[in-house]
């Protein structure tokens, strides 16, 4: 079925409908240019909103990055982004596939249509021309047979009055003549218009029209194809995303997943584990015996002079150390102003940073004096001399990271041996209580009240020769097998009770594991076994 065939009558029904096509085309156009302006509202508010919370500081500086949870929460961050992007990609497609390709269809199509039916119009101008020449005809026809006729009986009713001349009676029968000559030809001339106008009617019913209207047929079908096109491509769109948004959905999954509570304490411990010994037993003061008592050391508030200081309700002290107030730090080159902990760490990142810029230096220096002797050897390809000032540099800055890595090992070995040491104390403390006092105080509640009271010093970095662990005379009663061996990176001097000396260099057997505190007990060839700094060693497990 077609238009031209079954439509053949309907021509404004088939103007209207094909406007109507063209409207909504046009309509969808515009509504896939505002769902693109909605997608890439949607993708830069959540652009925005990435960058509101992303971190102000870099991962490198900032501390809170080496939690999982925040890593976590900037994994997310990023699939969120990524999810943008893809939204983004959404619109660009809709708009240049959708808006742009069917926005030019359209004006296509709309001169196409108006060709069409200009056609059309022609075609029925002429036929309604041809048909007011048929009328014309038609009527002159008439007019003429009116006119012959009358001329006729006039003619016959001179020609019978006795009292008419004969000139009269020729004259009316030429004029007679005449009138029916021209109805002839007028007959003729209608014959001939309404043979004319049936062919064009018929060629313009039969063939003309139904051309035109299959033309406008299949334009219309064309645009309609074209439309349910464009209604796929909407889908298509989002189709295409879709594997991505799928990772990144995942990515959300994994990064939820991904929270470690025990790994995030781990981390809060290492960042910022002091080092220090805990603060020991507050010593019993006896003030019942005022002037026979001697000065303390350990005691608390209690002036220089031996005198007890008063304490009131509202001239209590600080708290003792760790939880009162610091005082503002001011930042060494060494480090010292951190906790052992903090200083030992912060050396080991400064002294590895030294190593690989070292490491840099020395690779091109060899790199430069190789490069020399190929301008030795081939003079063209460029002058040795100019490589000198470059060689010199290189070594003097050579031997300002050795002076560097030499003074931040010295540190470093220091830093060591006062964990070591507060590590010490603190476990013989805790392994071996004090004694109890002589007299016990009556109240508990003044023994509670003085050991919230302290002053704001740390305590003493003094006593590094303390023993690291009481207990290590007993781990080195059972021999046992080694679980692996290593090599010494660095020269360590063992100077505290339960350390041990190594060469740089030296290979040594494993006999335990690092524990999280930075020490690992090795055993050396020649005999002895002890603690050394897991930072100085390359450790193979068997």
């Amino acid at each position: 079925m077609d238009w031209g065939t079954e439509l053949w009558d309907q021509f404004e029904v088939l103007e209207r409908h094909t406007q109507w096509g063209l409207d909504l085309l046009d309509r969808y156009v515009k509504f896939v240019k505002e769902r693109t302006e909605v997608e890439q509202a949607y993708a830069k508010q959540l652009r925005n909103l990435v960058k509101k919370y992303l971190p102000k500081r870099t991962a490198k500086d900032d501390p809170e990055s080496k939690f999982s949870q925040q890593q976590s929460f900037m994994q997310i961050l990023q699939e969120v982004n990524d999810f943008a992007g893809q939204r983004e990609l959404v619109a660009e497609n809709l708009s240049v596939r959708v808006c742009l390709e069917l926005a030019k269809y359209s004006q296509e199509m709309k001169q196409e249509r108006k060709m069409h039916f200009q056609e059309g119009r022609r075609a029925q101008q002429q036929l309604e021309n041809g048909f007011k020449q048929l009328e014309n005809s038609k009527r002159k026809f008439e007019r003429d047979c009116r006119e012959a006729e009358k001329a006729a009986q006039t003619a016959e009713r001179l020609d019978q009055d006795i009292n008419a001349t004969k000139a009269d009676v020729e004259k009316a029968k030429q004029q007679a003549h005449l009138r029916s000559h021209m109805a002839e030809e007028s007959k003729n001339e209608y014959a001939a218009q309404l043979q004319r106008f049936n062919r064009d009617q018929a060629h313009f019913y039969f063939s003309q029209m139904p051309q035109i209207f299959d033309k406008l047929q299949d334009m219309d079908e064309r645009r309609a194809a074209r439309l349910g096109d464009g209604y796929g491509l909407l889908s298509e769109a989002e189709l295409q995303v879709v594997p991505i948004i799928a990772k990144c959905l995942e990515g959300m999954k994994v990064a939820s997943d991904a929270v470690d509570a025990k790994s995030d304490s781990h981390v809060l411990i290492e960042l910022h584990k002091s080092g220090f010994a805990r603060p020991g037993d507050v010593e019993f003061e006896d003030f019942s015996q005022p002037m026979n008592r001697a000065p303390s050391d350990s005691s608390l508030g209690t002036p220089s002079d031996g005198r007890p200081e008063l304490r009131g309700p509202g001239r209590s002290r600080t708290k003792r150390w760790p939880f009162g107030k610091k005082n503002k730090t001011v930042v060494t080159e060494d480090f010292s102003h951190l906790p052992p902990e903090q200083q030992r760490k912060r050396l080991q990142q400064q002294l590895e940073e030294r190593s690989r810029e070292l490491q840099k230096e020395v690779d091109q220096r060899e790199a430069l004096k190789k490069m020399k002797d190929v301008y030795e050897k081939t003079p063209q390809m460029g002058d040795p001399a100019s490589l000198e000032p470059q060689i010199m540099e290189t070594l003097s800055n050579i031997e300002r990271l050795k002076l560097e890595v030499q003074k931040y090992e010295a540190w470093l070995a220091e830093a060591e041996s006062r964990v070591l040491s507060n590590r010490g104390d603190s476990l013989s403390r805790h392994t071996r209580p004090p004694d109890p006092p002589a007299s016990a105080p009556p109240d508990d509640s003044n023994h509670s009240s003085q050991d919230k009271e302290s002053s704001e010093e740390p305590p003493s970095e003094e006593g590094q020769d303390t023993p690291i662990y009481t207990e290590f005379d007993e781990d080195f009663e059972e021999p046992a097998s080694p679980i692996g061996h290593c090599v010494a990176i660095y020269h360590f001097e063992g100077s505290s009770e339960g350390t041990i000396s190594m060469a740089e260099g030296e290979d040594l057997s494993l006999m335990e594991e690092d524990k999280g505190d930075g020490w690992t007990r090795v055993r050396r060839k020649q005999g002895g076994e002890g603690y050394v700094p897991t930072s100085y060693l390359r450790v193979t497990l068997n």
